[in-house]
């Protein structure tokens, strides 16, 4: 993993400490992993998904006010949405229905 991290521009890095990456929610390694796994899987270039963050973040940048927390694997798992969705993957509407089902789990039922 830490050789995709760092492949990012410096900007669009996650958040990291000692040459880790860092998480704070376990929803965050996740989303990460799963980007990893779906690169080495070949079903898009590392290319194309850092496009994607680069455009998710420009637009939060653009729109955000001053007082809006910046927030990056939520920017980070927004790139990855669009870009599974924009390459026919998943569809948008299956995304939306699979966040929900997650949202209406108890709370501490993270997996």
């Amino acid at each position: 993993m830490n050789d995709i991290s760092t492949a990012l521009d410096e900007n669009l890095q996650p958040p990291m400490a000692n040459g880790e990456v860092l998480f704070e929610q376990p929803w965050q390694s996740r989303v990460f992993g799963m980007a990893v796994a779906l690169h080495e899987a070949g079903l898009f270039e590392w290319s194309e998904f850092q496009a994607s963050l680069i455009r998710v973040i420009g637009q939060w940048d653009r729109s955000a006010e001053d007082t809006d927390p910046y927030h990056y694997y939520d920017h980070f798992q927004q790139a990855l949405n669009d870009l599974l969705a924009a390459k026919g993957l998943v569809s948008e509407a299956r995304l939306r229905e699979r966040e929900a089902q997650y949202a209406e789990r108890l709370h501490g039922h993270d997996h």
